[in-house]
C-alpha cells in the first residue's frame, strides 16, 4: 500500500506539531520517521492511521483517500486496514497470547464496546477455526508457536513484543505503522528484535512506516528516512544518502557523528572516521591541532582535537588506530571528496 500525506498540519494550542508536512511511501518500503522527542513523528503516524485529526491536509492510502480537510472526508481508524504496535506492548493482561492475538479478528465486524468483549463470539463470515489458523500463522510469524494459552505475565519484554507484532499481523493489514516498539527493550534485545522486525516485514511483503529517534535503529532497518525537527521533514533519502549527502546542518548532526565546522568561510561536514594520520595524495586537505581528550572505543580510539584557523578555534572528533599523548599536536588528512558543503 502506498501513502501520500500532502500539506498535513496539527497544532495543539498554540504549539505546532506538525507543519505542512508531506510524504510519499512506495508499496512495500520500510520507511522511518527519525527525529528527536517532540518533532512530530508521532503525530504524523497517528494522523495516517486515523488515531489524531489533522487540522489540514490530506491523506492517501493506497487509491483510498482516507482524510481531505477541504473535502471532510476523515475515514474511521478500523477502515484504513492498517495494523499498529505500539511502544508499550498494549497487551490485555488477563487474555492468553491466542486471545491477544484474536481480539483483532473477532472484533473486526462487531459494533460497539460491548460486542467488543464478546470473545467467545465468532465475527460474522469468520469461523472459530478460521480464526484459529490465522492465530497458529501469525505466532509462527513471530516465533512464538506454543505460547498460544500463556498470559502476558509469563512473558519476557521481547515476547510480548513479537505477540503485539503478531497481532498487528493477523488481520492481515496492508500497512503496519510502528510507534518506538523497540524502545521498551534492553540495548542487547532491542538489536535482537529489530533484525527480527525488519526481516518479518520484507517476508510478509507489507509497507511498514516506523517511529524512532535511535539513528542506528533507522540506519539498520530502513529503505529509506524521514528526518524530521520541529514539526518538519528537513530531509528523505536511503541511509546512505543521508549520511553521505546531507542536506541539512540537523541532519548531518542527528545522523552519524560529524564535525560540522567551518572551513574557509563555508559551513563544512567532514566525518570523523575519513580523517587520517597520513596523506594519501597532494589534493588532500591537512589540519593540524592539539590533542585536548581522548577515549578508548575498544577498536579504535576517539580524539578530540582544538584546530585553530584564521576564523576561529574549532573542536574536532577523529577515530584512530592508537592514543595520542594529550597536548600532542597532530596533522591529520583528509580527501576533499569526503568533504561535504551545505546551507546553514
Amino acid at each position: 500500500m502506498e501513502i501520500r500525506t500532502e500539506g498535513i498540519e496539527k497544532r495543539y494550542g498554540e504549539t505546532v506539531a506538525l507543519a505542512p508536512t508531506s510524504l510519499a511511501v512506495r508499496a512495500g518500503e520500510f520507511v522511518s520517521l527519525l527525529g528527536p522527542s517532540g518533532c512530530g513523528k508521532t503525530t504524523l503516524l497517528r494522523s495516517i492511521a486515523g488515531l489524531a485529526r489533522p487540522d489540514n491536509g490530506r491523506i492517501t492510502l493506497g487509491d483510498q483517500v482516507v482524510f481531505d480537510h477541504n473535502k471532510r472526508i476523515n475515514t474511521a481508524p478500523e477502515k484504513r486496514g492498517v495494523g499498529m504496535v505500539f511502544q508499550d506492548f498494549a497487551l490485555w493482561p488477563h487474555m492468553t497470547v491466542f486471545e491477544n492475538v484474536a481480539f483483532g479478528l473477532r472484533a473486526r465486524q462487531q459494533r460497539g464496546l460491548p460486542e467488543l468483549l464478546r470473545f467467545r463470539q465468532p465475527t460474522p463470515g469468520q469461523t472459530e477455526k478460521d480464526i484459529a489458523n490465522r492465530v497458529d500463522w501469525a505466532l509462527q510469524k513471530v516465533r512464538l508457536a506454543g505460547y498460544a494459552q500463556r498470559y502476558p505475565g509469563q512473558l519476557s519484554g521481547g515476547q510480548k513484543q513479537r505477540v503485539s507484532f503478531a497481532r498487528a499481523i493477523a488481520t492481515g493489514p496492508k500497512l503496519l505503522l510502528l510507534d518506538e516498539p523497540l524502545s521498551a527493550l534492553d540495548a542487547i534485545l532491542r538489536e535482537e528484535m529489530r533484525v527480527e522486525l525488519s526481516a518479518l516485514v520484507r517476508e510478509i511483503g507489507i509497507t511498514a512506516l516506523y517511529v524512532t529517534h535511535d539513528q542506528s535503529e533507522a540506519m539498520a532497518m530502513s529503505d529509506r528516512i524521514a528526518v524530521m525537527n520541529e514539526g518538519q521533514i528537513l530531509q528523505t533519502g536511503t541511509p546512505e544518502d543521508l549520511y553521505n549527502r546531507p542536506a541539512d546542518p540537523f541532519v548531518a548532526t542527528f545522523i552519524g557523528r560529524s564535525n560540522v565546522v567551518s572551513l574557509n568561510g563555508r559551513y563544512t561536514i567532514v566525518r570523523p572516521e575519513r580523517l587520517r594520520l597520513n596523506q594519501v595524495s597532494a589534493a588532500d586537505l591537512a589540519f593540524t591541532g592539539t590533542v585536548r581528550q581522548t577515549a578508548f572505543l575498544g577498536e579504535r580510539y576517539e580524539v578530540v582535537l582544538s584546530v585553530s584557523s584564521h576564523e576561529e578555534e574549532q573542536l574536532w572528533t577523529s577515530y584512530l588506530p592508537q592514543k595520542p599523548d594529550l597536548g600532542q599536536e597532530l596533522t591529520l588528512y583528509v580527501s576533499p571528496d569526503d568533504v561535504h558543503q551545505v546551507t546553514k
